[in-house]
This record gives structure tokens, C-alpha cells and sequence, in this order.
């Protein structure tokens, strides 16, 4: 009987893990394919070069899925981005490669996690609402077309 990774994934399961300077170029793609404003793999590597940038991806196969960055600052982190490859969204990436990342961040002596989101954006609003984040401002028409960003927060323990 096949179970229900190899039915999503097929035979290959997908591999979370620490992103690399070398992801830069996948990277700025897959955020270019997420987000009106992509960034260049340029930027991507500028990123992950930091020493307080946190990064995990999700590998199918050979394919970059998905991934998330995190800057890290006195206590207090903040999600850069967050992005699923659009092929593999709805299949149950995006969660354990969020809970994996704030693992991460709390091992590394985070306290708090900060986030912006497009209102507009129900997927990972749902995301976040269901990793216990919550709304702790607003950012009246932040993004093109008049939407707010909303402010989020999770403290970890």
C-alpha cells in the first residue's frame, strides 16, 4: 500500500535543511515566481552570508520546494520571507519548515518572532495563525493596491 508522502511526493520525500550561499540563485528565484518584488540572487547572497541570517529550505529531490530567512537581533527575530515553491503548495511544506526554523531560532536565544503579511494573503495567514503568531500592528495600505501589511508576533519559549 503507498503511503500518503509517496502519494504527494512521490518517491522522493522532501529534505529540510539549512540553505547555503550556494541556494542563492534558487532562492532568488523561487522568491521572483512568490512576490510582486523578487529579489536577485545578488541580494539573496548578501542575505545569507549574514552572520545573524537564519535559513532552512525544503529540497524535493533536487528542487528547491520552498524556504524561509530570518534575521536575528538581540533577542528578537524577524521573518525576512517565506516562500513555497508554487507546484508544492498545499502539500504540507510550509508548516514544518516554519516549525523547524523557529526551533532554530529559539536555540539560538530568540525570544520573540516578528512578521509582515499582505491581509490579502489567506494561506499564510492561516500559517501563521495556526503556529500561535498574532497580530500585533498594522501597516495601513503597505502594499500596492492599497492593503495593509499586518504586524505579527510569536513568543517562543
Amino acid at each position: 500500500m503507498m503511503s500518503f508522502v509517496t502519494r504527494l511526493f512521490g518517491r522522493t520525500k522532501p529534505a529540510f535543511s539549512e540553505a547555503r550561499p550556494g541556494d542563492a540563485g534558487a532562492i532568488a528565484g523561487l522568491h521572483g515566481a512568490s512576490f510582486q518584488r523578487g529579489w536577485g540572487e545578488d541580494e539573496v547572497h548578501r542575505v545569507l552570508i549574514e552572520t545573524n541570517v537564519v535559513a532552512h529550505r525544503v529540497m524535493i529531490g533536487h528542487a528547491l520546494a520552498g524556504f524561509i530567512l530570518s534575521r536575528l537581533a538581540g533577542g528578537e527575530a524577524e521573518i525576512l520571507s517565506i516562500a513555497i515553491a508554487p507546484a508544492w503548495r498545499g502539500r504540507k511544506l510550509a508548516r514544518p519548515l516554519l516549525d523547524l526554523h523557529l526551533r532554530r531560532l529559539a536555540g539560538l536565544g530568540a525570544r520573540s518572532v516578528f512578521l509582515e503579511v499582505d491581509e490579502h494573503n489567506a494561506a499564510a495567514c492561516r500559517l501563521y495563525r495556526r503556529a500561535s503568531f498574532r497580530e500585533v500592528g498594522r501597516r495601513q495600505g503597505y502594499y500596492p493596491g492599497g492593503a495593509a501589511a499586518l504586524v505579527l508576533r510569536r513568543d517562543l519559549a
